[in-house]
């Protein structure tokens, strides 16, 4: 907080305690020529009387010790803009401390879990119901509560793993987090192959599942070329994908952004960066495998 705001806020609560207090004062002292308590002249059906009595002498103390009590309170806990006040207290430190204990009690909770294999938790029906309730917390707001992912997230059901679908690499993606970034193309293929590159490339992409389409096919004959200067570094020369850069294989019939002609034609010349957020300081090292374990479980079969 700069000192201009600290100034401000300090001068707003000086302001506030201060005309509360005098309110407080003027309003409740009597002043020479006031009508009696009693004695307001307003009456209503005859018998209902409008007094004007002052408020009792406990009330009005009961004010000002509030008063009193709020002026310790910012004294020892602060709250006049940066002043941190005698006892040095801070909210972030309070929930610092509380999360520590939490943490410390979570640890203790999933001890048991702690260090095991991916597929030893999967066969635990406790281990397996802890991680697919973390999976629900943490996981299922991007990937579906059935695992099976949306355009941009993917299907954790299938076989089908970007950055490789074995124990250990499925456990470095929940606690690291991953980047998949593919770079805008369009550019430069229109500067190799002129205005039509893009959509050359699309159409050679379309063929690398099944290669015997490229005969008598024009267009993707056209973007084999513009392919192997730019694509081929990433996903192959065969178009399998390299796990190791998250880069996916373009032979199979899984397309996590889309397998239309426009949406493919977006990927190349306008690139994608798909990010899975790290989980290690988030759930800590033990439920973070639960839940790699039940992820692990969605697509292999779990033997007891």
């Amino acid at each position: 907080m700069s000192t201009a705001w600290s100034w401000y806020v300090i001068a707003l609560v000086i302001l506030n305690l201060g005309g509360s207090t005098w309110l407080l004062w003027w309003t409740a002292k009597r002043r020479a020529g006031d009508p009696k308590p009693d004695d307001t002249s307003h009456y209503w059906d005859g018998d209902i009387t409008e007094y004007n009595k002052p408020m009792p002498r406990w009330w009005i103390l009961g004010f000002y010790i509030s008063l009193v009590f709020g002026v310790a309170y910012f004294a020892w806990y602060g709250g006049l803009g940066s002043y941190a006040g005698y006892s040095g207290w801070t909210s972030a430190a309070e929930h610092d401390t509380a999360k520590a204990e939490a943490d410390a009690q979570l640890e203790q909770t999933f001890a048991r879990f702690s260090g095991k294999d991916l597929p030893v938790l999967a066969r635990d029906p406790d281990a397996l119901r802890l991680g697919r309730s973390i999976f629900a917390n943490v996981c299922a707001a991007c990937h579906g509560s059935s695992g099976q992912g949306a355009i941009g997230y993917p299907n954790l059901t299938d076989s089908i793993w970007h950055w490789g679908g074995s124990p250990d690499r499925i456990l470095e993606t929940v606690l690291d987090g991953r980047e998949g970034i593919m770079p805008e193309w369009g550019t430069v293929l229109t500067g190799m192959g002129g205005p039509g590159a893009v959509d050359q490339v699309v159409a050679y992409v379309r063929t690398l599942s099944n290669p015997k389409t490229l005969q008598n096919n024009v267009l993707a004959a056209k973007g084999k070329p513009l392919y192997e200067g730019v694509c081929v570094a990433c996903h192959g020369g065969d178009g399998k994908g390299n796990q190791m850069l998250g880069a996916p294989d373009l032979t199979d019939d899984y397309w996590l952004y889309g397998n239309s002609t426009d949406a493919l034609r977006k990927a190349v010349s306008q690139g994608l960066h798909g990010s899975m957020p790290a989980h290690r300081a988030l759930l800590g090292e033990t439920r973070s495998r639960l839940a790699a374990a039940y992820v692990w479980s969605l697509s292999n079969q779990v033997e007891d």
